[in-house]
């Protein structure tokens, strides 16, 4: 048995996969705070009762191909494999921005301690089969 067919470490592989892909679309939300007409965006969290979300398969998916290294890459092409949600923010500016400094802050920090959380259980579970296995 491979060390990728640990249910809970594929699973917490995903979860660090998300943190990571997270992180991203936060950053391009705040990069983007004075662009107009710009909406922010966010990943919904995987479902583990779904087996499609713990899979070690890589997914495929369609995107543009940048030919030049300067052209910049389209609105909503992530490369992700998790779903982006675009919900209704209430706070607009005129210029149509919708994206809100302090909420996405406080998002990233969220972020980080889910990220930090995750990394802490894969950690102790590697030690511990590593322990099982007298490596140790």
């Amino acid at each position: 048995m491979a060390i990728t067919d640990i249910p809970i470490l594929s699973m917490l592989r995903t979860r660090l996969e998300w943190a990571q892909d997270r992180q991203r679309v936060l950053a391009e939300n705040v990069a983007n705070s004075d662009t107009p007409k710009y909406r922010a965006r966010d990943l919904a969290q995987p479902k583990f009762e779904d087996p499609t979300q713990i899979t070690t398969a890589a997914v495929s998916t369609v995107s543009l191909t940048r030919t030049e290294s300067g052209h910049i890459a389209g609105a909503g092409v992530s490369g992700s494999a998790f779903r982006i949600e675009s919900k209704g923010n209430y706070e607009v500016r005129p210029t149509g921005n919708a994206v809100s400094l302090e909420d996405e802050m406080m998002k990233v920090a969220a972020n980080q301690m889910d990220f930090q959380a995750a990394t802490a259980v894969y950690t102790r579970s590697l030690n511990l089969l590593k322990i099982a296995l007298g490596k140790r």
